[in-house]
């Protein structure tokens, strides 16, 4: 069983409902607490859905990224989770992805030649606004509070590229001040511009804590892909580093082959400490 919305203490599992943002003061602040708020889950369903909500309190939908489901089905995953799991979904890779990305073949319609220069990269067209749009609606009926926005290799720190990244999300921050956006940049990003974008814009900064660590205090949104290629299975010690890395509430999302293995074996530890 996951960890969910649990934190760690003296050996048994305490709820602590806690706020993603206390108040509304500009930046996210971590909430006041002895122990972290660590919660445990998987990059997608590595099992059926129904063995995963019974083991696991949190999950980050990668559906949501190829080709959003219908509301109806997303609705019908937030009513056989039950209460007490937590979603957290990737925004549509229209917004992030460019239509070269190999990814756009899990589209379930062609994108015109003509328009192809409107997709992709947090370009300020009606294009990607719209598929902000039902990114976000997907996020309603997940009752998902974190939008994970995970950017290509190619989508580097160019002027341009930023210009886009501000503009973006200064618009879609309007009406959806109550979800927080997770940015995972890839890429040779100077920390010091990340930790700009990140305050600027309130974003919290997802890593791969094995790769790099958060460029900015806050929320913990740490991706595992494996060390050197996702059939990287993480050994105990690995997850004891992991664990030394969680402070104030920590999402960690395994998403290697093990996934579903690892993340358990990480529940556990945290769970007997």
């Amino acid at each position: 069983m996951g960890t969910g919305d649990r934190v760690f203490n003296s050996g048994r599992l305490d709820l602590l409902p806690q706020p993603l943002y206390p108040e509304k003061t500009g930046a996210y602040t971590a909430p006041m607490a002895t122990l972290p708020d660590i919660r445990v889950g998987c990059c997608g369903f590595p099992m059926a859905r129904a063995a995963y909500f019974r083991r696991f309190r949190l999950v980050e939908v990668q559906q949501t990224f190829y080709q959003p489901p219908r509301l109806e089905t997303l609705a019908r995953w937030r009513a056989e989770a039950g209460a007490g799991f937590e979603f957290t979904l990737k925004a549509w890779q229209l917004i992030t992805h460019e239509p070269a990305s190999p990814t756009y073949r899990r589209l379930t319609w062609p994108i015109p030649e003509a328009l192809k220069e409107r997709y992709g990269s947090f370009r300020p067209t009606q294009e990607v606004m719209e598929a902000w749009r039902i990114t976000a609606t997907c996020a309603r009926a997940l009752q998902a509070r974190i939008v994970v926005f995970q950017c290509p290799a190619s989508f580097g720190p160019t002027e341009e590229h930023i210009a886009h990244l501000i503009h973006f999300f200064q618009a879609a921050r309007a009406g959806h001040e109550d979800l927080v956006f997770a940015w995972e940049p890839r890429g040779p990003w100077p920390e010091a511009t990340v930790a700009g974008l990140c305050r600027k814009l309130e974003l919290v900064h997802v890593v791969d804590p094995f790769q790099a660590q958060p460029a900015v205090p806050g929320l913990r949104y740490y991706r595992l892909h494996g060390i050197g290629g996702s059939r990287y299975r993480y050994g105990d010690r690995d997850l004891e580093r992991l664990a030394q890395w969680c402070e104030g509430r920590t999402y960690c999302l395994f998403n290697n082959v093990a996934m579903a293995d690892d993340a358990a074996r990480f529940a556990r530890l945290l769970g007997n400490r």
